[in-house]
């Protein structure tokens, strides 16, 4: 993951010496030969799993290698996912958004910058554009998904709504779901003697497992997703928004839209797209991403989200 990090967020070809200074796990290579041996099992395991590793001439140099990941080749196409594949995709990402993966991303870009190496800020903006908590991190999930893993009970402080005060839950998790960009934990309410739903955002830390492990065991023929459903209600499109985007910028905010017309926004020319909301909270994650590529004209509620989220960004110094 390191190693495609690196060469995705540039698109000149970097040589080996420069991805062992740059690429976590590398430097600590105890010798040249160490690290190549290193380097030729990764090359050999990226391209088995089909990711277009490419080599060609470094720039500056005269006769030395290069890689680089093709960026055009590595796209995926539109595609459909079952509830199963969704759900390790959703948890993929979760872990992808983990403080350590979220640093050793925003090393391996300023390494590289120190490097001179010319980093593609479209492509480096998916690993470092925020921190971790202003895209919605739900710390609780590590631990919920630990306990369900375990089959123990767990205990936690929970809230219905933002001004709710909390409650004490204990419950038997079942699993983890994922639904209009939020996710939820469902099992058996031991006080209420009934399955519930809880969202996981709302839960405080710490989450607390119980012993003994194995206690819990999802009942046959139980669909969470249908849990899922009738606690918060259907899916589904809530409405549109307008966002301007800079020319040539923000392709994941143009692949959900449709183009409307062309504008400029502070001199700068682009392209005004409506796009749906299916979720206000996920879609200002992915918009603040892209900083001042992607402007929100309307509504004005997922704008302010926007700006709350990108001042949480500049506060931290991103």
């Amino acid at each position: 993951m390191n190693l495609v990090i690196c060469l995705l967020a540039t698109r000149q070809f970097v040589t080996a010496d420069k991805i062992r200074a740059s690429v976590a796990g590398y430097q600590d290579s105890a010798s040249p030969e160490a690290f190549s041996r290193m380097f030729e099992r990764d090359k050999s395991e990226l391209r088995d799993l089909g990711v277009p590793l490419e080599t060609g001439p470094a720039p500056g140099y005269t006769s030395a290698e290069g890689y680089r990941i093709n960026l055009e080749a590595y796209a995926l196409p539109e595609i459909d996912l079952t509830s199963e594949e969704s759900a390790a995709v959703a948890i993929a990402l979760r872990l992808l958004e983990s403080p350590e993966m979220t640093s050793a991303a925003q090393g391996a870009v300023l390494k590289l910058r120190a490097a001179g190496v010319a980093v593609d800020q479209e492509s480096a903006s998916v690993f470092t554009a925020l921190p971790t908590r202003s895209r919605g991190s739900e710390p609780a999930v590590e631990t919920v998904l630990s306990a369900i893993e375990d089959g123990r009970v767990i205990r936690f402080e929970h809230r219905p709504a933002p001004n709710a005060p909390f409650a004490t839950r204990t419950i038997e998790p079942w699993g983890v779901v994922t639904r209009d960009g939020r996710w939820y934990v469902v099992g058996h309410d031991v006080d209420r003697n009934a399955p519930r739903t809880f969202r996981l955002s709302r839960i405080a830390e710490p989450v607390v497992a119980l012993d003994p492990k194995g206690v819990v065991h999802k009942p046959a023929g139980v669909d969470l997703r249908e849990i899922v459903g009738r606690a918060v209600g259907p899916a589904g499109v809530s409405g549109t928004a307008t966002v301007w985007i800079r020319e040539g910028r923000a392709q994941g905010v143009r692949r959900l839209g449709k183009q409307v017309r062309s504008a400029s926004v502070g001199g700068e020319a682009g392209t005004v797209f409506e796009v749906p909301v299916r979720s206000r909270e996920w879609l200002a994650r992915l918009i603040a991403g892209y900083g001042a590529d992607a402007v929100v004209l309307e509504p004005e509620a997922l704008r302010a989200d926007v700006i709350s989220r990108l001042a949480v960004a500049a506060e931290a110094g991103l």
